[in-house]
């Protein structure tokens, strides 16, 4: 079969490999849409960065380069063993579209069996840490458990986006609002998570979402899901939303860009006690503008990827919205 594999930095090989063999507990994949993920992105750009190296192989699967590449993916069963259950106990059946929570966890370790399987001490995806269980290929063999089942009325290329939007529904868990329905909102960055973020939010029934989001493509793509967009090359974005918030700040920013002068803007917009939530893949250090962490008391969280609870919920929601 083809695959996409990652063997360095701007050096990604389609290539034939064998089909996969299902291990005992798991289920074959017809795959038929996979999303490319920002952190794809940034291992070709500067990678290996996750991905495991001979030097370094991962500490749960023991893999290394090269890797075939993609979590974000969905397709139909062409595989199903005798009694085989998806995420939620589901009965699992060959021709049944599914979509594939890609994370690797141990399920021993303290957080694991806390349930915070996201924060595993060994975590990891497919398709980022295991080298032939990637989503760009034909086919792709994972535990059935990683399976959710999905309706045949659902069209697979919007599902793909599960993952991205489980991304964006962990951003929200993490800030620890359970009310947005009076907040103000800015999120940082207008790219596919950032989008995620936004799509969220709305679904939560934010009062006020604001988006920072310097290309124009992206801006227009994000106007039916912001109240408003601002360019922070042409305007100063903390200005704007102490405008808007009758000089107090907002209450939440949610960064999806990952950039010095983003985080800065966000910071800034803020108002005092406010909560700022890291959700981008920093390339470089993190470096905190003290003089507004400080001064305004603000938390700072940050947030990978999503949990269990997250992920199911995202599907469930999905589902119902289509």
């Amino acid at each position: 079969m083809r695959a996409a594999r990652f063997y360095g930095a701007g050096d990604v090989r389609v290539e034939d490999i064998p089909e996969p063999t299902p291990k005992e507990g798991e289920v074959l994949i017809d795959v038929k849409w996979g999303g490319i993920c920002g952190s794809d992105l940034h291992e070709y750009i500067l990678g290996p960065l996750v991905i495991p190296t001979k030097e370094r192989p991962h500490a749960l699967t023991g893999d290394s380069m090269p890797i075939t590449l993609g979590h974000e993916f969905c397709g139909r069963l062409s595989k199903v063993p005798t009694g085989a259950k998806g995420a939620g106990g589901e009965e699992l059946k060959e021709g049944m579209p599914v979509m594939v929570d890609p994370r690797l966890h141990c399920r021993a370790c303290f957080s694991c069996h806390e349930g915070a399987t996201n924060v595993c001490s060994k975590w990891g995806f497919l398709g980022l840490h295991s080298a032939d269980r990637g989503g760009f290929a034909e086919k792709v063999a994972v535990q059935a458990r990683m399976c959710y089942p999905l309706p045949e009325s659902v069209d697979l290329k919007d599902a793909a986006l599960i993952e991205p939007l489980a991304v964006g529904r962990r951003a929200l868990t993490v800030s620890g609002v359970t009310d947005w329905s009076k907040l103000t909102v800015l999120v940082v960055g207008g790219g596919p998570v950032g989008l995620a973020v936004l799509f969220n939010l709305r679904a939560a029934g934010a009062r006020k979402v604001f988006l920072s989001e310097p290309t124009a493509r992206r801006q227009d793509q994000c106007r039916q899901l912001a109240d408003q967009v601002f360019n922070p090359m042409q305007m100063k974005v903390p200005d704007e939303c102490r405008k808007l918030t009758d000089e107090q700040g907002v209450d939440v920013v949610f960064d999806c860009a990952g950039i010095t002068p983003g985080m800065h803007d966000g910071m800034a917009a803020l108002k005092p006690k406010g909560v700022y939530v890291n959700v981008a893949g920093w390339e470089g250090p993190l470096t905190l503008p003290m003089g507004l962490v400080m001064i305004k008391e603000i938390t700072l969280k940050m947030t990978l990827a999503y949990d269990d609870k997250d992920f199911g919920d995202t599907v469930k929601d999905y589902i119902a919205g289509r």
